[in-house]
């Protein structure tokens, strides 16, 4: 049965949104067309996951939030996210609005935009214009998509000149302070060929009991030899569902590489692909989730090879407790043509709890024959041995298994090229797995 979305938002609300952002005439006419398709396109299907119950209805689409003068103003809970040495380079959103936004000057004198989206739309139109939506993302590939498209409340957009070098992260804080606010925030990063940059991301809200929604997209354009280098902490309240759609296309000697740590609350949804279309070019996948409470989530991580000698990495590594539920798809896909590609993907999933379960779902899809691709894929247990020989040495049970988790995870959370993030990420997991 396909799930039914009631949308209080018709046509008159969207041409009013944009119209008071002052958007260009083509993005109004984009978020119609993308309401009009929600109606007849049908809901995403994740592999062995019911959606039927979930609440994607529940929201408020405007909250805005008020300037930040100064970061020693922020809650200790933001304010913790953020790395002092890297305070020129960061954008926070409170709600839909921007509320403090610095940019190295060095950066900005080589053509570098790190804005807001609706800044981008207003002062890059044509930039933003020739990426959005178009090459990663489609508006039209499920309902959930086409109304994000159409009720874009928030955002990102990131663009390095061709031949720059960012050699210092840039990063952004999603802060949901309205526990009714919903997060259709879009994503654009687009490096030009010979470029490269890191960009990190925290998503964070506090709605432990007040339901709404997170549908957030991310593009990610890596021109030819362009290096990105992309980490990110979702962690929204229990209250939150969360329909997160990252997409990267990288082209010829270009790399793209993901290091996710997905510690929502609430019931997830979350397709990452990566489009290797270039010969050459290269990306690793690397997630680490935890599950708890009765949260149901689903994880697909594909990379699809076009380009030949392209290798792909994926890496994916979850706890699951009490009686959280989750699905974990790896998707190795070579086309034919893509010949002297590399695809490896490993899953890994730990259950804390007897009630806790974890599904992994190794998949390769290879339509050439001059290929190396191999899987790994694990479901179980703490090792009663690991346990045994650290409570040996003097360690509680419950240290031990703190310890164990912290090793089992920390492949993909030593990652993270900002120390404050890494930090809090860690900081997360300890709360979750305690």
């Amino acid at each position: 049965m396909t799930v039914e979305t009631k949308q209080p938002y018709n046509d008159e609300y969207i041409s009013r949104f944009s119209s008071s952002r002052n958007e260009p005439e083509w993005m109004k006419d984009l978020r119609q067309q993308a309401l009009s398709q929600s109606e007849s396109l049908e809901m995403p299907k994740p592999d062995k996951t019911g959606i039927k119950n979930w609440d994607f209805d529940t929201y408020v689409h405007e909250a805005e939030g008020s300037k930040i003068d100064a970061l020693d103003k922020l809650p200790a809970s933001v304010a913790a996210l953020i790395d002092a040495d890297n305070a020129p380079n960061l954008y926070i959103q409170r709600n839909n609005s921007a509320a403090y936004l610095a940019l190295d000057e060095k950066w900005s004198k080589q053509g570098v935009i790190f804005t807001d989206i609706f800044t981008a739309l207003k002062q890059h139109a044509d930039l933003v214009k020739r990426y959005y939506m178009k090459d990663a993302v489609s508006a039209d590939e499920d309902r959930l998509t086409a109304l994000h498209a159409a009720l874009m409340n928030g955002g990102v957009f990131v663009y390095v000149p061709k031949n720059v070098v960012v050699d210092e992260p840039l990063q952004t804080i999603f802060w949901q302070e309205d526990d009714s606010v919903a997060s259709f925030n879009h994503i654009l990063i687009v490096a030009e060929a010979n470029s490269s940059v890191t960009y990190v991301e925290n998503s964070i809200s506090h709605n432990a009991d007040t339901a709404t929604f997170a549908n957030v997209v991310t593009e990610v354009i890596a021109e030819d030899n362009a290096n990105v280098s992309y980490g990110a902490v979702d962690n929204f309240a229990a209250g939150t569902t969360v329909y997160a759609k990252r997409r990267g296309v990288a082209y010829r000697d270009a790399r793209i590489d993901w290091a996710i740590g997905q510690m929502n609350d609430g019931n997830t949804i979350s397709e990452h692909i990566t489009h290797l279309v270039g010969d050459n070019s290269g990306s690793e996948a690397k997630s680490v989730v935890v599950g708890r409470g009765k949260q149901i989530q689903n994880f697909t991580t594909n990379i699809i090879h076009f380009g030949k000698n392209s290798v792909g990495n994926i890496l994916s590594h979850g706890v699951m407790k009490e009686q959280a539920s989750s699905v974990f798809n790896g998707i190795g896909k070579i086309e034919h043509g893509a010949s002297k590609s590399d695809a490896t993907q490993e899953t890994r999933v730990l259950m804390l709890s007897q009630g806790a379960r974890g599904d992994a779902n190794p998949i390769l899809l290879i339509d050439e024959d001059d290929v190396v691709a191999g899987h790994a894929a694990s479901v179980g247990r703490v090792d009663p041995l690991q346990l045994y020989y650290l409570m040996s040495r003097g360690i509680t049970k419950h240290e031990a298994e703190r310890l164990i988790i912290h090793g089992f995870l920390a492949p993909v959370v030593n990652q993270l090229p900002i120390e404050t993030v890494k930090n809090q990420l860690t900081q997360v997991i300890e709360g979750k797995v305690n």
